[in-house]
Parts: structure tokens; C-alpha cells; sequence
């Protein structure tokens, strides 16, 4: 079962620290998005990243699904733990399909979003949640050569 921030109840237990925010689907609440994400990882060499993945998973939540209409509204979740920052985004659904990754010709105007979140990512999951779908991207905040989490 998901937590009310949208993580798995498991990975809840091993976060030092998880905010929230629910936002009116209106596109000037994008840039909100980004001042609270920003606000929060003050310091971190992964602010930027984090803020960039927020601001796109808002975006498309505003875009791309019952979020973006009238009285419509998304949910972000921000997780930190020593070795992991985990950003979601909860959105309201109504599309009959879940968000997914493609890989976009570089001259494509739209679609390439979730793909590029992915490539700052160190891992992009997507889940059912509450009649909606929530994207997860997680920052990975200590990576060994070997790919192993210090």
C-alpha cells in the first residue's frame, strides 16, 4: 500500500525526511513546483537535477491528464535519505493511459520529457495511484564505481 505521499510504505520507513505539496493544475504552479524543490535541497549538488525533474513531471501532470482542467490539481512528494532523493508527482488522471518513456527523434517538438527525466534519473518508476499515476525519479546521492550505493 502507498503511502499519502505516493512512496511505497516500505521505502517511507527509510527516508529521514519527506515533505509534501498539493498544487491548483494551473501552469504558473510549475515554477512553484521548482521554488519548493529548490527550497528544500538548498545545498545539495543535486538541486538542480531535482528541480529540472520536477519541473518536467509537473508540467506534463498540468498538460497531459484531468490535472490541467478546471478545479483539477497534482500532488509532489520529495524523500531524502542519505542515499537517495526521491521526487514523485501524483497527478489526477483521466488519460486511459499511463505516462511512459519514449525515445523522441531530436526534432520532435512534444514526448521527449519522461525521457529526458530519465536520463538525469538514476531510476524512473511509474504506478497507478488513486484513479491518477504517479511518477517516482530518483537521485541517487552516492554511487561507487561499481554502481553500489555508499
Amino acid at each position: 500500500m502507498d503511502s499519502a505521499w505516493g512512496f511505497p510504505l516500505a521505502v517511507v520507513a527509510a527516508l529521514d525526511r519527506v515533505w509534501g505539496l498539493t498544487c491548483p493544475g494551473f501552469p504558473e504552479e510549475v515554477s512553484r513546483a521548482r521554488r519548493w524543490t529548490r527550497d528544500i535541497l538548498r545545498g545539495s549538488p543535486l538541486a538542480e537535477d531535482a528541480e529540472l525533474i520536477v519541473s518536467e513531471l509537473s508540467a506534463n501532470a498540468i498538460l497531459h491528464t484531468a490535472s490541467g482542467l478546471t478545479s483539477g490539481s497534482f500532488h509532489l512528494a520529495l524523500a531524502v535519505s542519505a542515499q537517495v532523493i526521491a521526487l514523485s508527482v501524483t497527478d489526477a488522471g483521466d488519460t486511459g493511459t499511463a505516462p511512459r518513456i519514449a525515445h523522441r527523434d531530436q526534432e520532435a517538438e512534444h514526448g521527449r520529457g519522461l525521457g529526458m527525466v530519465s536520463a538525469i534519473a538514476h531510476r524512473v518508476v511509474v504506478h497507478d495511484s488513486d484513479g491518477g499515476h504517479t511518477v517516482t525519479a530518483e537521485l541517487f546521492t552516492a554511487v561507487l564505481s561499481g554502481g553500489d550505493l555508499c
